[in-house]
């Protein structure tokens, strides 16, 4: 039964990401205009809308950065950093789940070797090394949503990092959106000037040796 379940559930979710991706459907999450219209048009329930085309816009391996900019620009620069946030925290979390119990056997059989490292690599003290993972611009946030998925790894560790770990490259990009969207040239600077600090960051932290190890095993990703 629950086999059965777990097939149907795939199924439909296969059929939806296809039909999204071919048929563009998700095309105007990245069209700034469109979603402050929508959203203007629409309040509260808009908002939700727009939350969840976005949970499933990251979920699917879409821009994480994009999204904020076009809820930045549409939303103001603290309310896009949020919701932006938060959806792909829940995109993440689909990822994770959808691994976990749909797909793990397969892309176990076909990625065994990086996973195996993964798994051995975040198992201890998940929380911070995906924190850390999320602030560093390397590998996909799809394959590592997925592979930690099908790791062995605690669910509550690697959302909480990885929700406060997108929170800096969220609010730099929603400023930046907002930025525009307000023509407000304050917004633009600040977020000018968190991008800079948070490379600075970026690359210090590059420079340890478990972050280097971490960045390596997560830009080996399939």
């Amino acid at each position: 039964m629950f086999n059965g379940f777990r097939w149907l559930a795939f199924t439909l979710l296969a059929i939806v990401g296809y039909l999204a991706t071919r048929n563009g459907w998700l095309n105007f999450m990245a069209d700034s205009a469109l979603i402050a219209n929508y959203l203007h048009n629409h309040g509260n329930e808009g908002i939700m809308a727009i939350f969840l085309a976005g949970a499933l816009f990251t979920g699917i391996g879409a821009p994480r950065q994009i999204l904020a900019f076009v809820l930045g620009f549409s939303l103001g620069g603290v309310n896009g950093t949020l919701v932006s946030t938060l959806a792909t925290a829940l995109g993440a979390a689909g990822c994770f789940f959808s691994a976990r119990w749909l797909l793990r056997a397969p892309l176990t059989r076909r990625f065994g070797q990086p996973m195996r490292q993964f798994d051995e690599l975040f198992r201890k003290q998940t929380f911070l090394k995906v924190f850390i993972v999320r602030l560093l611009p390397v590998g996909s946030n799809l394959a590592t949503n997925l592979v930690a998925g099908c790791s062995g790894i605690r669910f509550l560790p690697f959302l909480a990092g990885s929700t406060l770990g997108y929170l800096p490259q969220m609010l730099v990009f929603a400023l930046a959106g907002a930025g525009i969207g307000n023509a407000d040239r304050s917004q633009l600077v600040l977020s000018v000037a968190l991008f800079i600090i948070a490379s600075v960051i970026g690359a210090l932290l590059y420079h340890t040796q478990r972050t280097r190890n971490l960045a390596s095993i997560v830009s080996e990703l399939p």
